[in-house]
């Protein structure tokens, strides 16, 4: 093999071992969850201005809420790493395969937050810096190292670091916040059990083997059914309180109602199905959500910006 042959397996190597980390510190983000963010936070800042927003703020909005997202996840990646290491569903996150090492997660954690915080201070306003600020520190001390290991309620109280977003959102347009910010987020507050519950039944060997108490690993299935039913109820009643006090329209409000039955009787489906001891439904539950929350987001974004 000549000199430049060589010199091309190499810049070849090099090339691929580069694209290889950053995937992997990509991977700590957590992407799914970002798109979460975006379904959440362009939509209320579409309804916080009755229109579409200035367009850079838009931008830097979800530039900021991504990277402090993307930090939240990343500590929780960090202290869970033990954990993880267990779990089917996460054995080939980077902090157990080793192509992240602990520190240089723990640095690129600490970076996300620090930026994520001056970069909206600078870009929107002091009030959706300061929430987004709290958001990581909600979701990584109060919910990963306070709650998560120690009771079966902790996604209901750690969920809190998930509706974040729309406040970051309102505040970002508004410098302020109101009762149809607080209402949504409610609505994701109360979103989020029958959310994510659903999925800690289908791994609840997983839950089980490292001790972590979700509802889903802790409790029969019957059990889980019907706390999926009642906030899937809650869910539904508080995306409804949005029409009077934002005075949303048409649109919203058949897709409020509409998807809300929907997303009520999937749960119900989930709960028979436990009471029978048949196989459940608990990820046709998890997908409904996340369709049923995308929908009514996207409801919140077309509703202002209709003449009727």
């Amino acid at each position: 093999m000549d000199i430049t042959t060589t010199r091309e397996v190499e810049h070849a190597s090099t090339r691929q071992s580069l694209g290889r980390t950053v995937r992997a510190y990509v991977a700590l983000t957590k992407p799914r969850v970002l798109e979460l963010l975006l379904v959440t936070t362009v939509p209320v800042m579409i309804l916080a201005a009755d229109g579409l927003p200035d367009l850079w703020l838009v931008l830097a909005t979800v530039i900021g809420g991504s990277m402090s997202a993307g930090s939240a996840a990343s500590f929780n990646m960090y202290l869970d790493r033990d954990i993880d290491a267990h779990m089917h569903r996460t054995v080939n996150r980077p902090l157990v395969t080793g192509e992240v090492t602990p520190r240089g997660a723990l640095i690129f954690s600490w970076t996300l937050a620090v930026a994520s915080t001056v970069w909206l201070l600078v870009t929107t306003n002091w009030l959706a810096a300061a929430l987004s600020a709290f958001a990581i520190f909600f979701y990584v001390v109060i919910y990963t190292i306070l709650l998560k290991r120690r009771t079966e309620q902790n996604i209901v109280w750690g969920g809190i670091a998930g509706c974040f977003p729309v406040v970051i959102g309102w505040s970002a347009v508004t410098g302020s916040l109101s009762w149809a910010a607080l209402i949504l987020f409610l609505l994701v507050f109360l979103w989020t059990p029958p959310h994510y519950w659903p999925l800690s039944m289908k791994y609840k060997g997983d839950y089980a083997e490292v001790d972590v108490p979700m509802l889903g690993a802790t409790r029969n299935g019957s059990q889980v059914g019907l706390q999926v039913i009642l906030y899937a109820w809650a869910t539904v009643a508080s995306s409804l309180l949005l029409i009077p006090v934002a005075g949303m329209g048409l649109v919203y409000s058949v897709t409020a109602v509409v998807f809300g039955a929907w997303f009520i009787y999937e749960a119900h489906v989930l709960y028979n199905r436990a009471v029978r001891g048949a196989d459940t439904t608990a990820m046709r539950v998890f997908h409904a959500s996340i369709t049923y929350l995308t929908l009514v987001f996207v409801a919140i974004a077309v509703d202002p910006l209709l003449p009727f």
